[in-house]
């Protein structure tokens, strides 16, 4: 029987990150995945979906300039567009392909990984069974990490036949745009399908939103500027709807809603997306012959950082069932790698993870937003600026969005989240993560010299508006810049910087 160091069940981004880790510290390594390499992470997943994003952005903005100019609007098939994310596919699958080809050929490589195609389950404690058609080979491996993904979740009452009604992993291998689609799920996967059909202008969207607006976990004014651009380009937001019926009625999607008001609706549509979340494939890996705890309650993996109740036992990624991110996934592979080898003993945090929701405008993160700090009681000063008062974004004909700072309530003023809404959002949150990860006081931020123009120069204001050195005063431009203080005591007070 063959030995290992470490056997990886699941080849996506937290699985493969977690092998390629291990061979850094020199460990043997067998990786096992049933499908392909990259896994959602590439191919209905983030790659695939972003490369959507990035044909409907530049379809939009082509269409801006041709109605000002009193042009037709451009079109693109949906073969057409399926062809170059077809091309963004292959060259990961190919970045991939090759690395996995020259491990194998070099000397070196060779005797630390290997990679065997097939399902990976536990048959005891320390032994892992590969098995796929007329194949079955049983491998002994020291140390087992579980990154075996995730799929989307179902809803009661609603069959995703993959035809008319898709999930978010079906839905690329639609034959042709859709007149129409609802989309049942208003949040960051669900938003993100919504900007993507109405950037291509082929589809009318509705949008099912069971409270009283999307993105609730965003704070109000982000949420609200989001649910405007996506109305102006046609989107129908149902909010505070309850889905009663969905059925597929003489090749069309029926949907019936009530609302808190006692109001009923009927809508016919070509296409249906069920987009209400993604579950963690933990079946059938024989954890139970490893004396692995599940949680009865819901059949998930009891998971304490990356570790479960067997101390040669890890999960990883999406099968985790929180922070379902391709790069905290890649992470949590790294961390659970120098748990075992490299003695790190602190546990992962998730405090300064910057985060990207691919909609219009694009949104990205990092730390807590208002409602959190609210939430936690937290007092903090704010300040938020437009971005038609940043030189780049008028240049650019983008000033629909902000940027919005939020510091500790103390002379020291150290940054405690941050949200980009626009173009460029999510370069321009980097250097803000850094300074919390850092504690730097946003003074540092606010001397800076930075390029011009640049949308940058938008987050560098919102420091200096905080220190009262701002170039526009947010008490001449209040519809457009504001600077106040929250506590827990008081109602926010404006500061006329």
């Amino acid at each position: 029987m063959e030995h290992f160091d470490l056997c990886v069940i699941g080849g996506g981004p937290a699985g493969y990150a977690a092998a390629m880790r291990a061979i850094d510290l020199g460990k043997r390594v067998l990786l096992v995945e049933r499908d392909r390499i990259g896994g959602t992470g590439i191919y209905n997943g983030a790659l695939a979906s972003k490369t959507l994003w990035e044909i409907a952005h530049r379809v939009s903005s082509t269409n801006e300039l041709m109605r000002t100019r009193g042009r037709e609007p451009f079109r693109l098939s949906w073969e057409e567009i399926g062809k170059t994310v077809n091309e963004a596919i292959f060259e990961r699958k190919y970045l991939y392909a090759c690395h996995m080809q020259m491990l194998s050929n070099n000397k070196e490589g060779t005797m630390l990984f290997k990679h065997e195609r097939g399902t990976g389950k536990l048959v005891d404690r320390n032994i892992v069974r590969v098995e796929r058609s007329n194949f079955s080979v049983d491998v002994r491996a020291d140390h087992i990490i579980i990154a075996t993904g995730s799929r989307p979740r179902t809803a009661p009452g609603i069959l995703a036949d993959e035809k008319h009604i898709f999930t978010s992993d079906g839905i690329f291998a639609i034959e042709e745009l859709p007149k129409s689609i609802v989309i049942i799920g208003a949040g960051v996967i669900g938003c993100e399908f919504a900007t993507i059909f109405s950037n291509l202008g082929a589809t009318r969207v509705h949008l099912i939103d069971r409270a009283d607006r999307i993105l609730p976990f965003e704070d109000a004014d982000i949420s609200e500027l989001v649910a405007r651009n996506l109305e102006r380009k046609g989107v129908i937001i149902h909010r505070s709807a309850k889905l009663e019926s969905i059925a597929v009625e003489a090749d069309q999607v029926r949907y019936d809603l009530s609302y808190a008001d006692g109001r009923t609706e009927t809508v016919h549509v070509e296409k249906a997306l069920l987009s209400v979340g993604r579950t963690p494939n933990v079946e059938g890996l024989g954890l139970e012959q490893a004396g692995v705890e599940m949680d009865p309650t819901n059949g998930l993996i009891r998971v304490h950082d990356t570790s479960t109740s067997q101390p040669h036992v890890h999960v990883v990624g999406d099968a985790t069932a929180t922070n379902m991110l391709v790069n905290l996934g890649e992470m949590e592979g790294r961390h659970a790698v120098e748990r075992i080898w490299a003695g790190k003993k602190d546990a992962l945090s998730y405090d300064n993870v910057s985060s990207i929701m691919f909609l219009d405008p694009e949104v990205a993160g990092v730390g807590m937003n208002e409602q959190e700090c609210r939430k936690r009681g937290v007092s903090y000063r704010v300040a938020r600026i437009d971005y038609s008062c940043i030189a780049r974004a008028i240049a650019m004909r983008r000033t629909k969005g902000c940027f919005k700072l939020l510091v500790t309530n103390d002379d020291e003023m150290r940054v405690l989240g941050m949200r980009a809404v626009g173009e460029h959002a999510s370069s321009a949150i980097e250097a803000v993560a850094l300074m919390m990860r850092l504690g730097t006081p946003i003074r540092e931020l606010a001397e800076l010299i930075h390029p011009h123009p640049s949308i940058t120069e938008g987050v560098q204001e919102c420091a200096r508006m905080l220190l009262g050195r701002s170039i526009f005063k947010p008490g001449i431009f209040d519809d457009r810049m504001q600077c106040y203080t929250w506590t827990p005591e008081l109602e926010p007070v404006v500061v006329a910087a």
